[in-house]
């Protein structure tokens, strides 16, 4: 007789560490391993509700009292780019994209450097060595891909160099950016907000309706970006919602903005296996 169940991870909460994006906080995080027959089905799962790929672990900010970590999508059918978005799409249009399996290279890892020692030397990345670095990249579960957009050589140069990487997941529902960087010498071409844009193009010809951005967090520079981008969507109060103006959200301290963690996992919404009994 066949019986439908949930998977049924193990959750786990990590001590409290400085804060990335706001200054004076702590964050904590809930996470659960990613592993066996399945990841796949659980990384579908989980990223619709919040969480975030790192490696073999799947993680959400949980920290005691703040909440300003916002889960952050975009729908393919509705985006339209903004004038500014269409400049950078133009001004891109000689860059070549590789989509290639999860496969760390020198070259990745050259610009991986030059990218955190320009824009996070004091970041918690900055010590990543090149093994850490493949770790990074190729200790994926699920099924991955490297993005690489190549540019036309320079003077001296040979070949077609590196510009930008991201590092994507391909989910059920869309492509999920895990991590990407680019060529720090490069600020005119916003490399950042090209790649984002070209994700959705590659998501669009895939018939993948979104493209997750990771978390936008108000109040945070690093992230605002984000909100740049049009029909964006934000997973708040347990639930998808557009994200309506993006002064409206604060990043405010509050001591019940967080509920306990054994709530927070009940809620979870776990995918079903078919086992025999």
């Amino acid at each position: 007789m066949r019986h439908t169940l949930p998977i049924a991870p193990q959750f786990y909460v990590t001590a409290p560490q400085t804060c990335p994006y706001l200054d004076g906080r702590m964050e904590r995080k809930l996470f659960t391993a990613l592993q066996g027959d399945h990841a796949q089905r659980l990384n579908d799962a989980l990223s619709k509700q919040g969480f975030r790929r790192s490696q073999n672990v799947l993680y959400r900010p949980s920290c005691a009292e703040c909440s300003a970590c916002i889960s952050a999508r975009i729908r393919v059918a509705d985006f339209e780019p903004s004038r500014t978005q269409r400049r950078v799409t133009r001004r891109n249009a000689d860059l070549k994209r590789n989509a290639t399996s999860p496969w760390a290279t020198e070259d990745q890892y050259a610009l991986f450097r030059r990218y955190l020692d320009h824009r996070h030397a004091d970041g918690g990345m900055a010590d990543m060595d090149i093994f850490e670095f493949a770790a990074m990249i190729e200790e994926t579960p699920i099924r991955s891909r490297v993005i690489e957009y190549s540019r036309p050589a320079g003077p001296g140069e040979r070949g077609r160099p590196l510009a930008a990487v991201c590092l994507t997941d391909v989910l059920d529902d869309g492509l999920s950016m895990v991590y990407s960087f680019y060529d720090p010498e490069m600020i005119d071409a916003s490399l950042g907000t090209h790649v984002v844009l070209d994700h959705v193009a590659i998501a669009r010809e895939a018939g993948l309706p979104y493209v997750y951005l990771g978390y936008w967090v108000p109040g945070s520079r690093k992230m605002g970006y984000k909100a740049k981008f049009s029909a964006l969507e934000i997973y708040k109060g347990g639930r998808w919602q557009d994200i309506g103006d993006p002064a409206s959200h604060r990043a405010d301290l509050h001591p019940l903005s967080v509920d306990p963690i054994a709530e927070q996992v009940a809620r979870i919404t776990l995918p079903d296996s078919r086992i025999r009994d």
